[in-house]
């Protein structure tokens, strides 16, 4: 059956999205991924005139692109993904219930909403004559590895300005940090726990390195920062390490999470944390210690001055709304589009703190009020 709300409705089209369950499969075993909603997304876009097409981009995860207009104007890319993280402890994930002013449900915040309000947008602009071109993606795998992204920017995608729907609470959010997964792994040598003659405590070692991590997140804390989003900072994420109560480590691993601002690169982190290590051994020389690169993404910010981001706040404020600048704190898909040369900020409904909570949910006057503002910006953009 097909199935287009040819009203666009952003509330409406958020409950429809949220009641389709799409967890990644690679975050919660059962997952499905994103093949349902995608092709729901595909129907409606299809019945509103729009070039769409769903496409593969890994095993079992899907992206969506659809494009109206082009030739005579600039180009604008809507983005959100699609995915959303697991449910584990959820009385009712799917519902999409509205209560009390709120829309309920897993990805309500993070960010079927947003999606909702995009597609509104298409199907505003449908029934509109438009000098330039619409670009709607909606991606595949941004709450693990961003295959979906990664797949569009490298399928040669161009556009002039994107904006990512991910929840700002209506702030407009140029800048965004990034992160590098740093891990450290310290050797012993393993003894019976009765030999400390023998024995050489590996855990213990890696003790030294915490410390001089956590002096390092105090520096960074206090001769770093950036207007929007504040210092860098680093945390310990995981460790471990040991065999048995009664036997001396041989190995301890940590990965720690270095949080990046615009401007700082892998190659700089990991001299930096060199230098922790060297503090390390200071305290411990006998220290075997190494540090590796993990998986890293980086910060990028548009310009608080540019025409998209002033564009985009003049919008808000025709809305009723302030048009506030504020930084994401956390990576998101848009450093993808900006290191691609398509600059890209976030604005969108809800709130990052209700993002993967164990009840989440957005505002419907947020939802609305996001879908005036993009469907403004969008009219005003694409018309050159």
């Amino acid at each position: 059956m097909t199935e287009t709300p040819h009203s666009g409705n952003p509330v409406t089209m958020t409950s429809r999205l949220v009641r389709v369950p799409s967890v990644n499969p690679v975050l919660e075993e059962g997952g499905e991924g994103e093949l349902r909603v995608a092709a729901l997304a595909e129907r409606w876009l299809r019945g509103w005139g729009y070039r769409a097409a769903v496409s593969e981009v890994a095993p079992g995860r899907f992206n969506v692109v659809a494009r109206r207009g082009g030739g005579r104007g600039p180009s604008l890319l809507l983005n959100g993904h699609l995915d959303t993280v697991g449910v584990s402890g959820m009385a009712d994930p799917f519902s999409g219930a509205i209560r009390d002013g709120r829309l309920f449900g897993r990805g309500a915040a993070d960010m079927k909403s947003g999606v909702a309000c995009i597609l509104a947008v298409a199907a505003e602009l449908a029934r509109e004559e438009i000098a330039g071109e619409l670009v709607v993606a909606l991606t595949a795998d941004e709450e693990h590895a961003s295959l979906g992204m990664e797949a569009l920017v490298a399928s040669g995608l161009r556009a002039d300005a994107a904006i990512v729907c991910e929840p700002t609470g209506l702030a407009v959010m140029p800048a965004h940090k990034g992160f590098l997964w740093i891990d450290v792994r310290a050797k012993g040598l393993a003894a019976h726990g009765s030999r400390p003659d023998a024995g050489v405590d590996a855990i213990t070692h890696m003790g030294h390195v915490l410390v001089a991590f956590e002096e390092e997140c105090r520096r960074l804390a206090h001769e770093t920062g950036h207007p929007l989003l504040g210092p860098a900072s680093l945390h310990a994420g995981t460790i471990e390490g040991g065999s048995a109560p009664s036997v001396y480590p041989d190995g301890c691993r940590l990965v720690v999470e270095r949080r990046t601002l615009p401007g700082e690169t892998a190659r700089d982190v990991m001299a930096e944390a060199a230098r922790v290590l060297k503090r390390a051994r200071e305290r411990c020389p006998g220290l075997d210690a190494t540090v590796e690169a993990g998986l890293y993404r980086a910060a990028t910010e548009v310009p608080v001055g540019s025409g998209l981001v002033d564009g985009l706040r003049r919008a808000c404020r025709r809305a009723g709304l302030p048009g506030a600048v504020g930084g994401m704190t956390a990576w998101v898909d848009a450093c993808f589009l900006n290191e691609h040369g398509i600059p890209a900020v976030c604005f969108g409904p809800g709130s990052i703190a209700q993002a993967h909570a164990a009840e989440e949910w957005v505002r419907v006057d947020e939802i609305e009020a996001c879908a005036r503002v993009l469907g403004d910006f969008s009219r005003r953009f694409l018309a050159g």
